[in-house]
């Protein structure tokens, strides 16, 4: 009866799904680099949206209080 090696060591760990900065991307595969930058590249987005909603807030703001 042979034994795999899930049973013997476990399952694997998995990767992170995230991205952490400064981390190296030497072990990742070419795959996994392309994943990487879209995942990257959506965050982006995500900032520069947020700080576009940002400014609108302080102009808004900064016009109320100006007026005033």
């Amino acid at each position: 009866m042979a034994v795999s090696d899930e049973e013997l060591f476990g399952k694997p760990p998995k990767k992170p799904a995230a991205h952490e900065i400064g981390a190296p991307p030497d072990a990742l595969s070419v795959g996994e680099l392309g994943e990487r930058i879209e995942l990257l590249r959506a965050e982006i987005a995500r900032v520069e949206a947020m700080r576009v909603s940002k400014d609108a807030s302080k102009q808004a703001a900064d016009a109320f209080f100006r007026k005033g």
